[in-house]
């Protein structure tokens, strides 16, 4: 394949697309020569004001609850240097990759505003490490999401500066003078501003709502595939998902599910074969019924999430600023409370997505209520278990998403003797964002695992195009109905089949026009 165009920074602001890009495929990035004047011209407001005898913060002047320490020119550049040693200060398990890079892109995007103040050679440098695969080592626990997420974005400015520890192209941990060396990378010396500024911004958490509404949009499109298969197994109906009926309710979100499910369950035979007054069920249990409108409800949640994430690639985040007219502000822009409110939203829409999937597959599995099908769709009732336990996983992962429900953003912990003493905890939203995800995608493969077998039980009925397809691919990797197996295996691989959206994929080709 060729080598992707580098997207170009500093000239018009990143989509969700350019940081998943970025982030975790490697796409490189370029830096505009216009943002690169810019930059110059920002930083000869600094110089000036550097010269001043007046303290300017952070500039002239300490930082946090030091604010108003005069520091000497002559000891600048070690202020900033200690601020980044100090600073660097996260601790317990490594960031992942697409994480870090989404840090330094977005921390790189602010940079080449040209209203944080830096060097040109601190933009430039800040990108050839991100050309190079130069990943810094990034700890889980640090930051507070206010002043923005400063202890991971430390750990960046802290291998720019040739210090602390990397992971190079290769994934292999390094030194970071090391790695700088190798990519012919000269490390940064900062002078003055420049410490604050590569660590004033929530670009943690931004990053990790980018990756995190991506991965989103597949799992609710997978979503509503779960569910088709469900109902189509269950004996459901899908004519509760008429366009009419979702009209009489216009959420947007509703309508593109109830679509979904629609196109994936039209010209099912195993629906076709129950229609009419003799099917003698008035209506579908929830579960089944609503799955529009749960699904819905998360898709109009990620899309006032989508909203949020396209002001912040639009912003300039750092504490103070170079203001247009040449003025040096301080400002509370950095504050993550924005991204940290929809970062819990979207934790609740997942652990509600995840809720109603158990629930499909629950029912599945209760000869009390899935028409017709053997207990836990085993094979020998009695001496087979079925997929009784891969419900417990379900049911076990719905409970911790329901835990990672509870927002972070309602908390907060006051720091820098009480000058910081309204934080966000936009971070540790983030992070356990990432979890839950991680949690819908295993959920959605127990009910499309469940589905599939459910399905086949059927015959010789057989299911509709769509879902056919989603069948057939599962068993590339997971065997038909038959006496117990080793069952993790089955489901670590449909898992991947929902991750990597091959199970989607197969069913969509089945309704596109």
């Amino acid at each position: 394949m060729p080598h992707p165009s580098p997207v170009i920074l500093g000239d018009a602001p990143l989509s969700v697309a350019d940081v998943v890009a970025i982030a975790r495929h490697g796409v490189p990035v370029d830096v505009a020569s216009a943002a690169l004047d810019r930059v110059a011209a920002s930083r000869a407001v600094i110089d000036a004001k550097a010269a001043d005898p007046n303290p300017h913060y952070g500039v002239s002047t300490g930082f946090g609850a030091l604010a108003t320490t005069f520091i000497a020119p002559e000891r600048r550049r070690q202020l900033q240097a200690s601020l980044i040693r100090s600073h660097a200060a996260g601790t317990g398990a490594e960031v992942e990759t697409e994480v870090v890079r989404a840090l330094q892109l977005l921390r790189l995007q602010t940079l080449a505003s040209g209203r944080t103040g830096v060097r040109p050679v601190v933009v430039r440098t800040y990108a050839d490490m991100l050309n190079a695969g130069i990943t810094p080592i990034v700890r889980e626990y640090g930051s507070l999401g206010c002043s923005g997420d400063l202890a991971p974005l430390a750990h960046i400015a802290l291998a720019a500066m040739g210090e602390g520890e990397v992971h190079d192209a290769q994934g292999e941990p390094i030194s970071a003078a090391q790695a700088l060396s190798a990519a012919g990378i000269e490390p940064l010396v900062l002078e003055e501003k420049e410490g604050l500024a590569l660590i004033n911004g929530t670009d943690g958490m931004l990053g990790m709502l980018c990756l995190a509404l991506h991965d989103l949009e597949l799992l609710l499109d997978t979503a509503d595939l779960a569910a088709a298969m469900s109902i189509e197994s269950q004996l459901g109906t899908d004519a509760v998902f008429a366009e009419d009926l979702m009209a009489l309710r216009p959420q947007h979100g509703q309508t593109v599910s109830a679509a979904n499910l629609r196109a994936f369950l039209g010209a099912s035979p195993i629906v076709h074969s129950h229609k009419g007054p003799e099917d003698g069920r008035v209506q579908d249990a929830y579960s089944l019924r609503c799955s529009p409108q749960v699904h819905g409800a998360a898709r109009d949640t990620a899309s006032h999430a989508e909203t949020i994430a396209g002001r912040e690639l639009s912003s300039v985040v750092d504490n103070p600023v170079v203001t247009l007219d040449g003025r040096i502000e301080s400002n509370g822009n950095f504050h993550g409370a924005p991204v940290a409110a929809v970062l819990d939203f979207l934790a609740i829409s997942v652990a509600d997505v995840a809720s109603v999937s158990e629930r499909r597959t629950d029912r599945a599995l209760d000869p009390a209520r899935n028409r017709g099908l053997p207990p836990f769709l085993a094979d020998e009732v009695g001496v087979d278990s079925g997929l009784m336990i891969a419900q417990y996983a379900s049911a076990g992962i719905v409970s911790e998403l329901k835990r990672l429900a509870v927002p972070a953003s309602v908390d907060s912990i006051p720091s820098s003797a009480m000058q910081e003493d309204h934080v966000s905890m936009g971070w540790a939203a983030a992070r356990k964002l990432r979890r839950a995800l991680d949690g819908l995608a295993r959920v959605l493969a127990i009910e499309i695992l469940t589905g599939a077998r459910a399905l086949d039980l059927r015959a010789p009925l057989r299911p509709g195009p769509a879902t056919g397809a989603a069948l057939q691919l599962v068993r590339t990797v997971a065997a038909g109905p038959g006496s117990d197996r080793f069952l993790s295996p089955d489901m670590e691989a449909v898992t991947e089949l929902v991750r990597s959206g091959a199970v989607l994929r197969a069913a969509k080709e089945q309704t596109d026009d």
